[in-house]
């Protein structure tokens, strides 16, 4: 982040987060927010300037965008509760959640109207958004490159006709002055999307330099290379604190099903009017999601994508759960056997 040193307000400090810190606490401990995280360290930044504070046993649970209470020794005294939080399955077969970022305020889905442009990957950045509770925004970049501009943000904006959808090229100042009005003091932005989407273009264009590297892609299939290549915050010459992330081109949803219903909400109210409660919405008479899809005023593609969503993430949601099971049960075991082991020593 840049200098001079932002002030906790400046940082997104909010009553939210001033209401769980105590007299004694704020007599005796600095208050840091993660603007990077490291495999080895986690860096605050606080209105006495950065700080590598050292790794606990809980630094796992922390990610960018987080409040903690930190000592002068530098370690992690408190973690404060989230406003939000983004998190996804982690990538391949590994059962475990990965946070992504902590109390944003926006979260801008980035995606490039070239082979990148697709409509269920961003339904699934938006179901996540808003499990999140988190105001989304979707920005089609490299508009000057693709002659369908139009047509491509009228299919976004009939996902949601109250959602707010920009197409742009991201290097031309006039098409980047809509997305200022978000930065203002306060303020926490978020960058999601795959890589090679533009969002290091982005970046540097609303901070007014190049902050981050940016890279071409492959023309057989636009795909990126990753040029950020860990989630830090930046501090905005106009006001507003933005996270850049790398590109995941897996985002695994999980304990998202409030997120999805929401993203599909029109699909939760046809099924509510099914003859059947437990209508699959497949050959069951009298469907109104089957009728909707004949008459037009529902595509098959929508459909399916939502019965995906749910699938995974009530599947990724069920896994997780085993495994915490699995876990405090060999939790158990250890304390048990522990236990045991000292009533051994001492003779009973």
């Amino acid at each position: 982040m840049n200098s001079p040193t932002p002030t906790l307000q400046q940082l997104g400090w909010k009553p939210f987060f001033q209401q769980q810190v105590n007299l004694e606490e704020l007599s005796n401990l600095a208050i840091g927010r993660v603007v990077e995280q490291h495999r080895d360290r986690i860096v605050v930044m606080s209105p006495q300037g950065k700080s590598s504070l050292r790794p606990l046993s809980f630094d796992e649970q922390l990610c960018v965008g987080d409040w903690v209470l930190f000592d002068e020794a530098l370690r992690i005294c408190r973690l404060l509760e989230r406003q939000s939080i983004f998190q996804r399955k982690a990538s391949g077969s590994k059962v475990s959640l990965q946070l992504i970022a902590a109390n944003v305020d926006t979260v801008m889905i980035v995606c490039s109207l070239n082979h990148d442009f697709s409509l269920n990957r961003i339904e699934r950045y938006l179901a996540i958004a808003r499990e999140a509770m988190v105001e989304p925004v979707v920005i089609l970049t490299k508009s000057d490159l693709c002659e369908e501009s139009d047509s491509k943000r009228l299919q976004v904006q009939e996902l949601d006709p109250m959602l707010v959808v920009y197409t742009i090229n991201a290097l031309d100042k006039d098409d980047i002055k809509p997305l200022k009005s978000y930065c203002y003091d306060g303020s926490t932005l978020a960058f999601l999307g795959s890589s090679g989407v533009g969002k290091s273009t982005l970046v540097n264009a609303l901070i007014g330099y190049e902050s981050q590297q940016t890279g071409d892609i492959r023309e057989e299939d636009s795909k990126g290379r990753h040029t950020t290549t860990h989630r830090a915050l930046k501090l905005l010459p106009q006001g507003g604190i933005l996270m850049d992330t790398p590109g995941m081109r897996e985002l695994q949803l999980s304990r998202c099903e409030q997120g999805v219903k929401e993203t599909f909400s029109e699909i939760a109210e046809l099924a509510d009017t099914c003859r059947f409660s437990g209508c699959t919405h497949t050959s069951e008479p009298d469907c109104a999601i089957q009728q909707a899809i004949a008459s037009g005023l529902l595509s098959e593609r929508r459909l399916m994508n939502y019965q995906k969503l749910m699938r995974e993430q009530a599947f990724n949601g069920a896994s997780l759960a085993e495994k915490r099971s699995k876990d405090k049960a060999f939790g158990k075991l250890i304390n048990s056997t522990q236990n045991a082991s000292r009533r051994f020593k001492k003779g009973y």
